[in-house]
């Protein structure tokens, strides 16, 4: 299961025990927002695309869009999300629940611009039921990013 595998991930930073669950569904930005009580704009969407050297998972504000542009400055192709059938097996979490914590292992992980606006914000943990609160220095380290990119619009 896909939420035992973000937390055997957070285990190794002593965060397990903080992953929240809901009865409720979190799979979208609105809907994690009112499980936990907070602004959408804090809620750490995981949003995974195909380009030439590989899937990789950007982590965005959930006010933010995907700039294409930017995206193609940044990574040299156009914007791919991942079709929904292949995030599960590409990624090993499935829709409504990615997360950047406990992925498959050739997965590189970006943490967007947006996110640096807030002391702390909730990116999923692994199922459509799951969250997490971050600060952004913890969601560096237990992301285990390759770099910050500005890859998005709309938040500013």
């Amino acid at each position: 299961m896909s939420i035992e595998k973000a937390k055997k991930h957070l285990s190794q930073f002593g965060a397990a025990e903080r992953v929240l669950e809901f009865s409720a569904s979190s799979a979208t930005v609105e809907l994690a927002a009112k499980a936990v009580g907070c602004e959408p704009a804090r809620i750490a969407k995981t949003l995974s695309f195909q380009t030439d050297d590989g899937v990789i998972l950007i982590v965005a504000a959930g006010d933010a869009k995907v700039d294409n542009a930017k995206f193609k400055a940044q990574f040299g192709c156009k914007a791919k999300m991942l079709p929904l059938g292949q995030v599960e097996e590409a990624i090993g979490h499935a829709v409504g629940g990615v997360c950047p914590f406990g992925v498959n292992e050739d997965v590189a992980v970006f943490l967007d611009e947006s996110l640096r606006r807030f002391e702390t914000v909730f990116p999923a943990a692994g199922s459509a039921h799951s969250a997490i609160e971050l600060t952004i220095s913890e969601l560096e380290r237990f992301s285990g990013f390759t770099c910050w990119v500005d890859a998005c619009k709309g938040w500013q």
